[in-house]
């Protein structure tokens, strides 16, 4: 197949959109892939249709080749199976509602969980039916509050949803297996670099759950690694072990000092050490040694509003999206100053645990980082202005209404498996797999007869590929300064052929023939015959545009050569223009 330039929709720029953030988006509008169409949405064009075919293609490959059928779900779906399972509310001002012409309430899928579960309900009743696997490549929808970074984070996606029915948790441990093995062979073939890491299942539910990550600076996601063990995990999963226990007995009583001026831990920890009454005689004080209470408002699904205290140690920040998993479907939002007028009996910069807990005076649920042991000492707020107190004893003088992990993990962190230091990165998320469990078929009564005659309900998994967002990871995994650098297996052409001779000459006719003997060895060719164009300028098209081989018919053609260039070793040749298609053909591209 032959793509002329000519004739393609295409126009490629020269600058940058003043949105791109990332550089997937900045090459993939600049090199005409995709164009906005809106906010969160893209309109692919046809290079970048060609580019996400050749990602469906593989995926769907993947999953044919371990026996998952293919289905194809409406995008535009009726609210009662949601209703039924709760997240009609729970997915809160995510999910896109709508209404038809008789006021019939219908929701743009954000995923598929309940339709899945419901057709397989519909058609199937016997053990002997399973297991089976079923999948779809469909355009999602969820109405993101910052949609950005081009493909990374948009409002419409497309996705690639899996889902597995077996009658035991055996059966779905097999499912789980076959389906984390494809997805690894999925990824290889893509050319992308990854991680698996442990994962939170999120408003999806269920209990075994890991992420594939492509780690990279631009990610939103972070997650860790141990430099000794097999250990890997979003941070968002890191579950530290619970601190022994501290004896207490012998401890002074708390006391409660004036510290004027002290609204943060920094003026806080300077003012202890200064003052000679306030000292360790010991050491320092260092913010590890204070208690710091943050308060947040929870705004849960159905619009209701509850403060949130959480305490970490003051050498720690709340990691308000590791927070978010462990409370959701409840979205954080700040506690305002509004808020604090409001609740007369909280100090700011000077909150202490003593004032919060559902049974104290201000009735605020209080959570306290899980790395806190009980019977430790702290310096915290004495919710006074200006006050605090040292030698607060957890579970002598405070307690809370439970505990959580919420403090932020850093590089250096002790692993949780076996107590190396952790590395901290940050990753986009390509892949996810979950153990789902019986949560939506017990909702909806999907159930089988077992072998005895009894009804069981069937246990499911859920797997899931971001087939645009993979797009937009691979031309993050693969450019330079120039432009984009695609692997074969996704590329939109296998070669580009470059004319860039003089209106006249033999150039063109040595093009033209080229890219007819390349198409007849099966490979697609894009060729730039633009007519008034520059050499230069379609050097550099040639170049963003990114496909693995580049050829260059220009002054060598006089002579019986052209020059063939592999875009990803930065490398060129020249080659004799009677054997440039054998050459083309065989030469690797990595």
């Amino acid at each position: 197949m032959i793509l002329r330039m000519s004739t393609m929709f295409l126009r490629t720029l020269r600058d940058d959109p003043v949105d791109a953030e990332v550089p997937s988006h900045r090459l993939l509008v600049r090199a005409g892939y995709i164009r906005r169409a809106a906010p969160g949405g893209y309109t692919w064009l046809p290079l970048g249709l060609r580019t996400l075919n050749r990602v469906e293609t593989i995926i769907r490959q993947e999953m044919d080749a371990i026996g998952a059928q293919e289905v194809h779900f409406p995008a535009m779906l009726p609210r009662e199976p949601y209703e039924t399972t709760g997240r009609w509310t729970d997915y809160g001002p995510n999910l896109f509602r709508l209404q038809d012409r008789r006021g019939v309430d219908y929701l743009l899928g954000p995923t598929h969980e309940e339709m899945f579960t419901l057709l397989v309900k519909d058609l199937y009743s016997s053990y002997k039916d399973l297991p089976l696997w079923l999948y779809q490549i469909q355009t999602k929808f969820r109405d993101e509050a910052r949609p950005r970074a081009g493909l990374l984070r948009g409002r419409e996606f497309l996705m690639k949803d899996s889902y597995s029915f077996d009658i035991d948790q055996d059966g779905l441990q097999r499912s789980y297996d076959a389906h984390r093995a494809a997805y690894l062979r999925t990824f290889d073939r893509l050319g992308l670099p990854y991680h698996v890491v442990s994962a939170m299942s999120g408003a999806m539910g269920g209990s075994a759950s890991e992420e594939f990550l492509f780690p990279c600076e631009s990610g939103e996601d972070t997650f860790v690694s141990c430099t000794k063990c097999d250990y890997a995990a979003n941070t968002e999963a890191v579950r530290v072990g619970e601190p022994a226990k501290i004896d207490s007995a012998g401890f002074a009583a708390a006391v409660v000092h004036d510290t004027p001026a002290t609204p943060t831990i920094a003026t806080l920890v300077d003012l202890f050490n200064s003052r000679s009454d306030l000292k360790r005689s010991d050491r320092a004080w260092h913010a590890g040694d204070t208690l710091k209470n943050v308060i947040v408002n929870l705004r849960h699904p159905d619009g209701r509003i509850e403060p949130l205290a959480v305490g970490v140690p003051g050498d720690r920040d709340v990691d308000l999206k590791r927070l978010e998993a462990q409370v959701a479907p409840a979205e954080i939002i700040d506690f305002t100053d509004e808020d604090f007028a409001k609740n007369k009996n909280l100090v700011k910069g000077y909150i202490g645990p003593q004032s919060l807990g559902e049974k104290s005076s201000s009735a605020i649920r209080f959570l306290l980082d899980r790395s806190i042991a009980i019977g430790s000492t702290w310096i915290t707020g004495a919710n006074a202005p200006g006050r605090h107190v040292a030698g607060l004893v957890y579970g002598r003088d405070f307690s809370c209404d439970g505990v959580v992990d919420a403090a932020d993990v850093r590089d250096g962190d002790p692993c949780p498996k076996c107590g190396s230091h952790l590395l901290i990165r940050r990753g986009i998320e390509i892949g996810h797999v979950f153990q789902l469990g019986r949560k939506y078929a017990e909702s909806l009564g999907l159930t089988v007869l077992d072998q005895n005659g009894k009804t069981q309900t069937v246990t499911m998994g859920s797997y899931g590929i971001g087939v645009s967002r993979a797009v937009a990871a691979i031309a993050e995994a693969n450019h330079d300064e120039l432009g984009l650098k695609w692997p074969s297996a996704v590329s939109p052409a296998d070669v580009h052929i470059v004319i860039a001779g003089k209106p006249g000459d033999e150039t063109a006719g040595a093009g033209e023939k080229l890219a007819g003997e390349l198409s007849a060895k099966q490979m697609t060719v894009i060729l730039d015959d633009r007519k008034g164009v520059s050499p230069g300028v379609r050097f550099k098209d040639a170049e963003l545009i990114g496909t693995p081989r580049i050829v260059i018919a220009g002054r060598g053609v006089a002579t019986g050569v052209v020059e063939v260039r592999n875009r990803h070793a930065g490398t060129a040749s020249e080659v004799a223009l009677a054997e440039a298609a054998e050459f083309v053909a065989k030469m690797p591209t990595t």
